[in-house]
């Protein structure tokens, strides 16, 4: 188990399929900034790692090696040699991520959740991570029978907020790094067009979020947003009034400096 002082894309694992999909999803992140991708388990209770029980050590371990191992397969049989860390953590589950996220350049959990919650479309954990954490947070969705979901949709609302040209910039590197097409909704987008000649782009009416023509029929996989979404977004159920239509039953890249 290595633990490495130099930031990494951090993924949250639990045993759940879910979140070994969200960690299949992060490779990319990873090799794109040529960090590692650390796997975490966070033992809950009080109190380091040192002290718990063994049968929670074993169970850490080994849901830890189980995720290391289907990651190392799905890069392997992709041809993307990432770097794997791991650490076992204990505490609040929520908290030692957040807390984890000061030395991440992005944090990842899975989730399962879908549909029209009446507490939100989010777990605590993710919950908690959108609001407080201190990085980028990528919510990854998993479908119902544990398959992973495809990125083959990517939308981006195009707006005033201050950070709205770094959100932008991110969603078209996620389009140009996972070959995805990026939605925006906004009329601004003819300097980001010229700036990534080989990403598609399709543009949708500023603050509707309706399709311009038929050839936009396909549902949003992943909604990149900025940080003036984070405390409105564990709250948020489908439907709603929010430019992304579905928003935000979808997998979510939150930008956050």
């Amino acid at each position: 188990m290595s633990q490495l002082d130099a930031k990494s894309v951090v993924v949250g694992v639990n045993g759940s399929p879910a979140a070994v999909n969200a960690a299949k999803w992060a490779i990319d992140e990873a090799l794109s900034r040529q960090m590692p991708l650390r796997l975490v388990y966070v033992i809950t209770g009080s109190g380091e790692s040192a002290h718990a029980s063994d049968w929670e050590l074993e169970r850490a371990e080994m849901v830890l090696s189980q995720a290391e191992s289907a990651v190392l397969s799905e890069a392997r049989a992709q041809g993307k040699p990432v770097e794997i860390e791991t650490a076992i953590l204990s505490g609040d589950p929520a908290q030692a991520l957040i807390n984890t996220s000061q030395d991440a350049a992005l944090i990842c959990v899975g989730t399962s959740r879908r549909g029209w919650a009446a507490d939100g479309l989010l777990g605590p954990t993710a919950a908690a991570l959108v609001t407080h954490a201190h990085c980028p947070v990528a919510v990854i969705r998993t479908n119902p029978d544990g398959s992973p979901t495809q990125v083959g949709v990517i939308a981006v609302v195009l707006n005033d907020d201050p950070d709205n040209d770094e959100v932008v910039r991110l969603a078209m590197e996620e389009g140009r790094r996972r070959q995805a097409i990026v939605r925006q909704i906004d009329r601004r987008l003819d300097s980001w067009v010229r700036r990534y000649p080989d990403v598609p782009v399709q543009v949708v009416a500023s603050g509707t979020g309706a399709r311009a023509d038929e050839n936009h029929s396909r549902a949003i996989d992943l909604a990149v947003v900025g940080e003036s979404e984070a405390a409105d977004l564990p709250g948020l159920a489908t439907p709603n009034c929010h430019p992304i239509l579905g928003y935000p039953d979808c997998s979510v890249l939150l930008v956050r400096h």
